[in-house]
């Protein structure tokens, strides 16, 4: 005798768990962030495409303890990785005339880590939940590749991305 399949679970679909990236599980909570900056390391967060359609670039934002406080450097980079080459440190600047992109811009300069941390986001679009310890913001530009480098980042949704056409 034939077995008869439920027909309620065959007419409605279970929803598939979101992937979680990488760069998700390595992202900080507020406490680590200031945990991280208190001991004198540096934390970053990947901010997406910067420069125009004639010139491709990237940008991320870092925050530096430093002997007298904290800085914020602005990087933007011409957009030149690959899945193979997500070192950031090693792009090109996006304006290769200006010299002082080379190793970031100073956009702050304060001396409490909230205050650095807050001002970063505020100047430069970062979002809260979002930052990473050094060197794990290459990882968060391999999913911006993967993503197909939509013109908005981080998505609104990390389940959905705006790409362009």
């Amino acid at each position: 005798m034939p077995k008869h399949r439920n027909p309620i679970a065959t007419r409605h679909s279970t929803p598939q768990p979101r992937l979680i990236t990488p760069t998700e599980t390595a992202r900080l909570v507020e406490s680590f962030v200031f945990g991280a900056l208190g001991r004198g390391r540096s934390v970053e967060q990947f901010l997406g495409p910067a420069g125009d359609a004639d010139t491709l670039g990237i940008s991320w934002v870092e925050v530096v303890p430093t002997h007298s406080g904290f800085k914020d450097v602005l990087h933007t980079a011409a957009d030149v990785g690959s899945e193979g080459f997500c070192d950031l440190g090693e792009f090109p600047p996006l304006d290769a005339d200006d010299e002082d992109e080379e190793f970031g811009r100073e956009i702050a300069k304060v001396m409490a880590a909230p205050d650095a941390v807050a001002l970063a986001e505020a100047r430069t679009g970062a979002v809260r939940g979002r930052w990473v310890n050094e060197g794990v913001t290459q990882d968060e530009y391999r999913d911006f590749l993967r993503a197909g480098r939509p013109r908005h980042w981080p998505p609104t949704d990390d389940a959905s991305v705006d790409h362009d056409e």
